[in-house]
């Protein structure tokens, strides 16, 4: 039994901006129902979500990089089996935003994910030693930094390993020269392929050359992150790691998200009981004020990020056709502001047709899931995605772009790809897509095949628990 310490930006039930915080949520969970010895460091940010009140594991902790000290208190909670560290550091996170706020990230977001590592190092010290730490995205890369650079002959940290996975290699927490002053680590560091990075520094690059493994988030994408069209400069540095570098397609928490026994949506059904899926469309469509006279007509659902990678800048251009065919739209997201309005100013002019709420609800989201008959993600990269297996679940149909963990868990027999980054190919599935939904037992067939579909955290986990075993072998 290894014993693990996760070291992440969010999680879910506490705080959440995307699906890092539903693998965080979830994934220790089941590496605990395995057998393994699981624990996670995560910031407490203003708004956090606790069930009870958390204990205090450590007052008044002295944490100083660079010029800057701030104090630390780490109070523990335990969700399904697992205990979570959470930092506590008011003037770091006690703020509106995780990251940031209005689309802007705070200026000084690698000292806050500066204290935030080293007071993992901390609880790794006084609280929780593992065998394997295992850092999630850049936020987190400090970890492995300042455990291989400022503590590598410290005897308490000899012989654990490091395991980083990338969530998205769009984020890589670039900051200025400058930046190395704050956080503590000298320029002898500041090295192409180790923390430079055409003149910036590049937080997420340190973290991944001081760690002994690196994954991904599906295979697909560990494939496609080697390649300069999605690997966002850093495809010749991965390319060099290859050895060392796997995909993990993520699971999803069957628990929360399932027709059978989803509490948010308007009747459970399953796929021996698809009709309540008919009264899930009809609320649907009434929450978002659109016609309910004809449930026959396909709805197409959207929960997602605005942001160009989620294929937004596409949706602009194919808007209008899109809007052409004989469908509702139901659309829930936030995300850049041109995006927004371009989504308000679609549902204005069209009333009848699109149904959008800008924002994140949680409850609406399970019910776009419910009511809608197919689900549209036509992102330009997706590391894994995990809305189209939700989807699949719930009975409706994907439509999504053949990259990352989309083309990995969606086939031909369960939804429905396109490939090419353009408006023809979009409008080509969609009108596909729609043609076949005529086809009423067709179309059955595909729900029930991809409902039957299994992509439990159980097997991710033991797929995790095989790489923990062959970097402590």
């Amino acid at each position: 039994m290894a014993r693990i310490l996760m070291v992440a930006p969010e999680a879910t039930p506490f705080s959440k901006t995307g699906g890092l915080a539903d693998v965080i949520g979830a994934l220790p969970a089941a590496l605990h129902a395995a057998g393994e010895r699981v624990a996670v460091v995560i910031p407490w940010y203003r708004g956090a979500r606790l069930a009870g009140s958390p204990k205090e594991a450590f007052r008044d902790l002295r944490v100083s990089i660079g010029p800057h000290e701030y104090r630390v208190n780490i109070f523990e909670t335990v969700e399904r089996g697992v205990t979570f560290y959470l930092v506590s550091c008011p003037p770091l996170f006690d703020r509106p935003g995780l990251y940031g706020e209005r689309s802007t990230d705070y200026p000084d977001n690698h000292i806050r994910f500066g204290v935030f590592c080293r007071a993992a190092l901390d609880v790794m010290r006084h609280l929780f030693l593992p065998d394997i730490l295992h850092c999630h995205d850049w936020q987190s890369a400090l970890a492995p930094i300042y455990l291989r650079y400022a503590f590598a002959s410290d005897p308490t940290f000899l012989g654990v390993r490091v395991l980083f996975t990338i969530h998205n290699l769009g984020y890589q927490g670039l900051f200025p020269p400058e930046a190395l002053y704050d956080l503590g680590i000298g320029h002898d560091v500041f090295q192409p392929n180790v923390l430079e990075f055409f003149g910036r520094v590049n937080l997420l690059m340190g973290g991944l050359h001081f760690s002994d493994a690196i994954n991904t988030v599906s295979r697909g994408y560990a494939r496609e992150i080697q390649t300069p069209e999605f690997g966002f400069r850093l495809d010749t540095f991965l390319r060099a790691r290859a050895d060392r570098l796997t995909g993990i397609v993520n699971g999803v928490d069957y628990r929360e998200w399932s027709p059978e026994t989803d509490a948010n949506i308007a009747r459970n059904y399953s796929a021996a009981d698809l009709p309540g899926k008919s009264v899930c469309k009809r609320a649907l469509l009434e929450q978002l004020h659109l016609p309910t006279s004809d449930l026959t007509k396909p709805v197409m659902g959207m929960v997602s990020r605005m942001v160009d990678q989620k294929g937004f800048d596409l949706l602009a251009q194919a808007a209008n056709h899109l809007l052409a065919e004989d469908f509702l739209l139901a659309v829930l997201g936030s995300g850049e502001p041109v995006y927004e309005k371009l989504f308000r100013d679609l549902a204005a002019a069209h009333p009848q047709q699109v149904g959008v709420h800008i924002g994140y609800d949680d409850a609406l989201a399970h019910r776009i899931e419910a009511g809608a008959d197919m689900f549209l993600m036509p992102s330009y990269y997706e590391p894994c995605g995990l809305n189209q297996i939700y989807s699949l679940r719930y009975g409706t149909v994907p439509i999504v772009r053949a990259v990352g963990g989309l083309d990995d868990t969606i086939d031909d027999t369960t939804g429905f790809k396109f490939h090419d980054y353009t408006v023809t190919a979009l409008l080509a599935v969609v009108r596909r897509a729609l043609g076949v939904y005529a086809d009423r037992p067709r179309w059955e067939e595909i729900m029930r095949r991809g409902m039957r579909q299994d992509f439990s955290w159980d097997y991710a986990a033991t797929q995790y628990a095989a790489l923990y075993r062959s970097l402590l072998s």
